[in-house]
C-alpha cells in the first residue's frame, strides 16, 4: 500500500461519528505525529465555496480551556484573521514564527508554553478546505525544512478523509425528527454572547451534544462569525458570512448567518436547518459535484423536469440524464426524490 493511501486509511479510521472534537483531535495527532512530531494540533475545516473564514468543523488537541477562551476573545476582534487570510494565500506550508506572527499571538502562545507553529492550508482545485496547525513547546526543536516538506504529503489524504467523514451515513434525514425552529443570538463588540433566544439556546445544546464540543469552542465560532460580519460592513463587496455545519451521520446540516444589527458593533447570528439555496453550494463541495451538475440540480430543485432542464441549458436530454446519473453516484442517492430530500427536506 502506498504511503498516501495508508495515511488516508488511518485518518479515516480516527474520524468517527459521535466522537468529541478533543478526542478526535488527539486521534488525528497520533496519526500525524509520525509524519511531523508536535505537541499540539488544531484543524479548522471550512466550506470552499463559502470562502476563508469561520470553520464548519474544528478539532483540537493540546489546547486547554484557558488558551481556548483567550483565542475566543481575540478572535472576536479579528486578530487571528489577518494571519489566516495570509496563510490562505500561501501555496506552501508556513512556519509561523516571530517574523510572521503578530505580537498578541506570539505572546499568547508563549504564556501557555507554545513556541512556533507549522501551518498547512488544505487546498485543492475547489478551494480552501481548512487549516492544519501543529505546535511545538517552547524550548523544543524548531520546525525545519524536512518538516515542511513532509507535511505537504498530509494535505490530499486529509482532505479525502474529511470528505469521507462528512458524507458518510444517510445523505437525507431518515425517520421522524423534531424540527427545531430558527434561533438567533447577539454577539457584542467585545465578542461576548449578549443575548439569545430560547431556540438559539436549544440549538447550542444540540450542537454541544452532537459534536461533544466544549463551550469555549462554540463561543469561538460565534466570535469568528461576528468579526466576518463587521468586515462586511466595512467592505460592502464582501458577502455576509455563512457557515454550514454537518450533523455527522444524520443527513442534516445547520446554517449560521451573521449580520450587523446597527452601528454599535453588535452582530445577530441566525441558526437554522440548512436546506435549499442555503445548503446547495456546501453540498456540492463535499460531494464533488461539478458546476454543470449543480446547474441541473438547481433547475430540478425549482421543479423542472429533465426535458425542461435540457431546453433551458441547451443540452440534449441524454446529457442531462448523464449529469443526473453522475450526481446520484456521487451522493449515493437512488433517484430524484431521494436527492431532493437530501437538499430540501
Amino acid at each position: 500500500m502506498l504511503a498516501g493511501d495508508r495515511l488516508c486509511r488511518d485518518l479515516r479510521e480516527v474520524l468517527v461519528p459521535g466522537a468529541g472534537v478533543e478526542e478526535t483531535g488527539a486521534a488525528l495527532s497520533r496519526v500525524i505525529a509520525p509524519v511531523v512530531a508536535h505537541d499540539a494540533l488544531r484543524l479548522m475545516v471550512m466550506n470552499p465555496s463559502l470562502g476563508v473564514g469561520a470553520s464548519a468543523l474544528g478539532f483540537w488537541h493540546g489546547y486547554g480551556p484557558d488558551i481556548g477562551r483567550e483565542l475566543m476573545r481575540v478572535g472576536s476582534r479579528g486578530a487571528a484573521f489577518p494571519q489566516l487570510a495570509r496563510l490562505a494565500r500561501q501555496t506552501v506550508p508556513v512556519v509561523a514564527d516571530r517574523g510572521l506572527r503578530t505580537g498578541w499571538y506570539d505572546r499568547l502562545l508563549a504564556r501557555h508554553g507554545f513556541g512556533e507553529e507549522l501551518c498547512l492550508v488544505l487546498r485543492d482545485g475547489r478551494g480552501v478546505w481548512g487549516l492544519l496547525g501543529l505546535k511545538r513547546a517552547v524550548g523544543g526543536r524548531p520546525f525545519g525544512a524536512a518538516d515542511t516538506h513532509r507535511i505537504t504529503g498530509v494535505g490530499p489524504p486529509l482532505i479525502a478523509a474529511l470528505r469521507g467523514y462528512v458524507t458518510q451515513g444517510p445523505v437525507a434525514p431518515t425517520g421522524r425528527r423534531h424540527e427545531l425552529p430558527p434561533g438567533m443570538l447577539v454577539v457584542s463588540a467585545e465578542g461576548e454572547v449578549a443575548a439569545r433566544t430560547p431556540q438559539a439556546r436549544t440549538w447550542q445544546t444540540v450542537m454541544a451534544h452532537q459534536q461533544a464540543a466544549p463551550d469555549w469552542l462554540i463561543e469561538y465560532c460565534f466570535a469568528a462569525l461576528s468579526f466576518e460580519a463587521r468586515e462586511h460592513a466595512r467592505n460592502p463587496r464582501r458577502r455576509y458570512p455563512r457557515v454550514c455545519t454537518p450533523m455527522i451521520g444524520h443527513g442534516q446540516w445547520t446554517a449560521f448567518e451573521a449580520q450587523p444589527l446597527g452601528d454599535n458593533g453588535d452582530i445577530a447570528i441566525t441558526i437554522q436547518r440548512a436546506t435549499g439555496t442555503l445548503l446547495l453550494p456546501t453540498f456540492c463541495d463535499w460531494h464533488k459535484i461539478t458546476d454543470r451538475e449543480r446547474q441541473v440540480i438547481t433547475y430540478l430543485q425549482d421543479g423542472s423536469a429533465p426535458k425542461q432542464i435540457a431546453r433551458l441549458l441547451g443540452l440534449s436530454l441524454h446529457t442531462v440524464n448523464d449529469h443526473l446519473g453522475a450526481v446520484f453516484r456521487k451522493t449515493g442517492t437512488c433517484g430524484r426524490d431521494e436527492l431532493m430530500a437530501a437538499i430540501t427536506a
